[in-house]
């Protein structure tokens, strides 16, 4: 007699780092983050997009810096004790995206994500890579290679070309 084996269907769950702007709850893969740094002071580059508040050099490395509020277009904040610096890597790149605080590293199983819903031409999703039901409620999973358009990661490439 042949005994089945029920084997329940087990996903591995993938880390992701929790972070919030304007009171919503975003997320990125963690193997897409270098660091977590708090705010500090950046030079200001000219002519770059309005996102783009400038640069830091981060031991020895010139580091773009992106306000996360800007570029998903919400109302600039003043920075506070809370507001940090993720060292995203893209690329090879590194970027740091200011964001209001970070939070808690996430496990989220393929089981827990869904696809970004379509919101119509007036909000750009093209950056989500899929959005999250966690204990937390919904986290919107942030694809960070296509959060710049070509012209915008021209741009910042532009940066150690004007820096040098």
């Amino acid at each position: 007699m042949s005994s089945v084996i029920n084997k329940k269907t087990v996903s591995a769950a993938q880390k992701y780092l929790s972070f919030e702007v304007n009171s919503e709850l975003y997320a990125m893969e963690i193997l897409d983050v270098k660091e977590i740094i708090a705010m500090m002071r950046f030079t200001q580059v000219p002519k770059m997009p309005k996102f783009v508040k400038g640069v830091i050099n981060l031991r020895g490395s010139i580091i773009p810096i992106i306000d996360m509020r800007l570029k998903f277009e919400m109302n600039e904040l003043e920075y506070n004790e809370r507001t940090s610096i993720i060292i995203g890597i893209i690329d090879e790149d590194y970027v740091g995206f200011v964001v209001d605080r970070t939070a808690d590293v996430l496990n989220i199983t393929t089981e827990e994500m869904s696809n970004p819903p379509k919101f119509g031409t007036a909000i750009d999703t093209r950056f989500l890579k899929s959005m999250a039901k966690t204990a937390n409620g919904v986290v919107m999973v942030v694809d960070i290679k296509k959060i710049f358009t070509e012209d915008e990661k021209e741009a910042i490439a532009s940066i150690n070309e004007q820096i040098i």
